[in-house]
């Protein structure tokens, strides 16, 4: 499988993005995912993953947020969560093998079940969006630490623990279980900032 260099998925951001705004926001996130993911990568016992496979899915897993801006520039926040189907869905239309279109679909939360999405009235069709790959599970994990809000904010592994409790223990445990395979993210290191 052909993985996308970074310059690749750039272009294919800014071919998506509405506004310059939407373009810095979104892809400065998935960079700064990567610098969390890079990092993570580097532990004893991890080097067997595929660094270049983790890199366009820490790059590309946002990309399906552009298409939740209306005409008036503002994020439809309450579809917030077809996010993922929508990036896997451009990914499709633009030729990408269904590996790297799962980086979209299947990074949300610690995972959607079907039960998840029934129970929830989510908008998604009733299925299983999880990680199941190591490099899905990795880059469903490096999001964690780093938000999309006004203004962006890092999250502590403890913080991420405290949000998803809402959604009940067992998005806890699954978080806690990434965590324990993952190792703790260094959130003072210097994140990359990208031009627009």
């Amino acid at each position: 499988m052909r993985i996308p260099a970074p310059e690749e998925i750039r272009a294919l951001h800014e071919k998506y993005a509405p506004t310059p705004e939407a373009l810095a926001l979104v892809h400065t996130h998935c960079e700064i995912v990567w610098s969390v993911a890079e990092q993570l990568l580097s532990a004893p016992g991890l080097a067997h993953l595929d660094a270049g496979l983790v890199r366009a899915g820490c790059l590309l897993h946002d990309i399906g947020v552009y298409r939740l801006y209306g005409d008036d520039g503002r994020l439809d926040h309450r579809n917030y969560v077809r996010h993922g189907l929508l990036g896997h869905d451009i990914l499709e239309a633009e030729g990408f093998p269904e590996p790297l279109r799962r980086f979209c679909s299947h990074h949300t939360g610690v995972g959607l079940t079907r039960h998840d999405v029934l129970v929830q009235g989510l908008p998604l069709p009733p299925a299983d969006y999880l990680a199941e790959t190591e490099e899905e599970r990795l880059v469903m994990y490096a999001d964690k630490f780093h938000t999309k809000s006004r203004p962006s904010v890092f999250l502590t592994p403890d913080e991420y623990a405290a949000h998803v409790r809402r959604f009940g223990e067992d998005k806890v445990t699954a978080f806690q279980a990434l965590r324990a395979a993952f190792g703790d993210p260094d959130l003072t290191r210097p994140v990359p900032r990208v031009a627009v």
